[in-house]
């Protein structure tokens, strides 16, 4: 067996689904809260103190719950290595990008605008800005690297993007700790510490991807070079 069928029959015996399947639960319930926050909206719920910010400026989180949405399921599908060597993955990332996007200026307009509860905190909204701004700078960047053709860059921008979209999703599983242990919700300072760490979280894990990307591109670059003439369909 050659170095190249060895590389690619390892490729291939990996269960392909499984990352984006995961990306995919984690987004559920963000997904689905959202959605009952928009149905909450549209019958007309009663107006409360933690839902009145919502109910008197709707349209910007109706706009980060679908830009949100999109952003979320169709980029879990782009770590599917099947679907990123077809036509598919260039026409998703034509949506999902600019979804990303709207999903990032519009918590960037919720943090500045809304009145947010107490338990936020000055911590959390700073947080939120830098990691909002960063969101949609990265979409930018990897948006005009696309453009240039420097696809390394392009993928390691989206997938930041990305880990920073899906952190309300990881925030689920640093909250319920805390839920069933102590029971009570927490205090400003927790809350903001378990809210960073589900983006930080995030974060590691895809500087962690994107590094053992850029270091499996070269050797498979090489040996399916002399093979196939072209390595184009491996970026």
């Amino acid at each position: 067996m050659t170095i190249t069928d060895a590389l690619v029959r390892t490729r291939r015996q990996r269960p392909e689904w499984l990352v984006p399947a995961g990306l995919t639960a984690l987004s559920l319930v963000p997904i689905l809260a959202g959605a009952l926050r928009v149905t909450s909206l549209a019958v007309g719920a009663e107006v409360t103190a933690e839902n009145a910010r919502f109910v008197t400026s709707p349209a910007p989180v109706i706009v980060h719950i679908a830009g949100s949405t999109v952003f979320l399921v169709l980029g879990a599908l782009q770590f599917v290595p099947s679907l990123r060597r077809r036509h598919w993955h260039r026409i998703a990332g034509r949506i999902a990008l600019p979804a990303g996007l709207l999903s990032a200026l519009s918590a960037l307009w919720m943090t500045l605008f809304y009145s947010m509860p107490a338990v936020n905190g000055p911590g959390l909204y700073v947080m939120r800005l830098v990691l909002a701004t960063v969101m949609a700078g990265g979409l930018v960047v990897a948006f005009l690297a696309i453009r240039r053709g420097n696809v390394a860059v392009h993928s390691a921008w989206m997938t930041r993007a990305y880990a920073i979209g899906l952190g309300a999703g990881t925030q689920v599983l640093t909250f319920l700790p805390c839920a069933l242990i102590v029971g009570t919700p927490p205090s400003q300072t927790v809350h903001t510490v378990l809210m960073g760490a589900g983006w930080a979280i995030n974060l590691a894990v895809a500087e962690v991807v994107i590094r053992r990307r850029a270091r499996g591109a070269g050797p498979l670059r090489r040996a399916v070079a002399p093979a196939s003439g072209s390595v184009a369909h491996l970026s």
